[in-house]
């Protein structure tokens, strides 16, 4: 049977993602970044890593992502935990390897948090402008890391919800200095807790980090900062009240690092500047962020999405799931494209296990979807620029599961399709 150069392309992808997935096999710690390639793909790594160095930092132009002028088009994962772990040297090793195998992956972006605030639990923020050394030195050690291998990190700022300190956190300081707040969210618009957060930015922006003695805000291997986890305002489901304070952090952000983008960290829920698109919301459902015209605010680089059809829609069918992501995939695709002029990442998506009638399969046959939507618009020129899965955990950290756990040694079929796409996107060149 003839062979066209499709069918070469996935043969090649699929032999160079066996060989990755046999080195996963045999040793959970691999001895060098690019161990096992062939002296060619050693001279062609080489020269990437090169250009990427030569680039600087990573910018928005237009609908496309570009590093060095050049478009950037990306594929990663999430890994929330990785500066808990780089706090202990001990567990520094998680860390380490992780990086090594997003680094086999080809993955070139991975998101985590920059923040921890209160708590005993290795908190980064102690309490209002008070900072545990040791924890700042596990996210030096991560950025430090994450830049020998070329790696871009995607670092939050705050949490939504209460894991980790978050926004509850915020205004639970606020309460102890007197300030009389009812609600959680508050956090958005209290003078103090404000001031606690831009506080918060400028310490971590300005950070020199240890290992590289680079400044947070002049070090290219941070791709962008993310204002929240998954913002959101019960209530006032307008959406004025997230536009301001999106406006103001956004903007703060900027005047102290001018270098980096910024993106909200939404979710995608449309409101009320698009009434007709809510429509796309699971069961109609607004959140008190609005897709359209938060993302509109200058001082924001680019628009993400998460989606969780599992949760949003307790009791639905797989096929059901599958179905609306497709279809929130390609309404906000068109909607970047189209209202917002600007690149779209998937930021976070998964399949949990612990969801009805999951199966490896059905995450598979998931995650390939996703993918093959990413790509899609990445060949069609459209703004869709890479995707994000929930989550990598290492090895022995059993204790932080909860359902959507990859374990890349333990999930051959999930990493060799992931292989595939980030060799897939990775070496996609378009044609202007």
């Amino acid at each position: 049977m003839a062979i066209n150069n499709a069918q070469r392309l996935t043969l090649t992808l699929i032999v160079s993602c066996l060989s990755l997935l046999l080195a996963l096999a045999a040793s959970a710690r691999l001895p060098s970044i690019h161990a096992g390639a062939g002296d060619d793909e050693d001279a062609a790594a080489g020269q990437e890593v090169q250009r990427r160095r030569a680039g600087g930092f990573a910018r928005a132009s237009g609908t496309r992502f570009t590093v060095g002028g050049r478009p950037f088009y990306s594929n990663g994962f999430n890994a929330y935990w990785l500066m808990y772990m780089g706090s202990n040297p001990a567990d520094r090793s998680k860390v380490i390897d992780t990086l090594d195998q997003a680094s086999r992956l080809g993955a070139t972006l991975v998101r985590a948090m920059a923040f921890n605030d209160g708590g005993s639990n290795r908190p980064l923020q102690i309490t209002p402008g008070v900072y545990n050394e040791d924890t700042f030195l596990g996210l030096d050690f991560v950025i430090a890391e994450a830049k020998k291998r070329e790696i871009y990190m995607i670092l939050s700022l705050v949490n939504n919800w209460p894991a980790f300190g978050g926004k509850r956190q915020y205004v639970q300081w606020a309460r102890d200095q007197g300030h009389f707040l009812g609600s959680d969210e508050d956090f958005f618009t209290d003078g103090l807790t404000q001031r606690f957060y831009m506080n918060h930015i400028k310490r971590v922006l300005t950070r020199v980090n240890n290992f590289t003695g680079v400044a947070y805000k002049d070090e290219p291997t941070i791709f962008a900062w993310e204002l929240m986890n998954e913002p959101r305002l019960q209530s006032d489901l307008s959406g004025k009240t997230m536009q301001g304070w999106v406006t103001l952090m956004s903007a703060y952000v900027k005047s102290v690092d001018p270098n980096h983008m910024v993106e909200i960290g939404l979710e995608g829920f449309y409101g009320e500047s698009v009434p007709d698109r809510k429509k796309f919301n699971p069961n109609n459902y607004t959140v008190g962020t609005d897709f359209i015209s938060n993302n509109r605010i200058p001082t924001v680089d680019f628009a993400t999405i998460h989606s969780y059809p599992d949760q949003w829609m307790p009791g639905s069918s797989n096929e059901a799931q599958v179905e609306f992501m497709q279809k929130w995939m390609a309404s906000h695709i068109a909607d970047a494209a189209k209202e917002l002029q600007k690149p779209l990442l998937v930021s976070e998506f998964g399949w949990s296990s612990r969801s009805n009638g999951y199966t490896v399969t059905a995450r598979d046959d998931y995650f390939h979807m996703v993918y093959d939507s990413i790509y899609a618009s990445v060949q069609e020129g459209g703004p869709c620029a890479g995707g994000l899965f929930w989550q990598v955990m290492a090895p022995e950290m059993e204790g932080w599961t909860y359902g959507y756990e990859v374990v890349l040694e333990h999930s051959p079929t999930t990493t060799a399709i992931i292989c595939q796409e980030c060799a897939r996107i990775g070496g996609f060149t378009p044609v202007d």
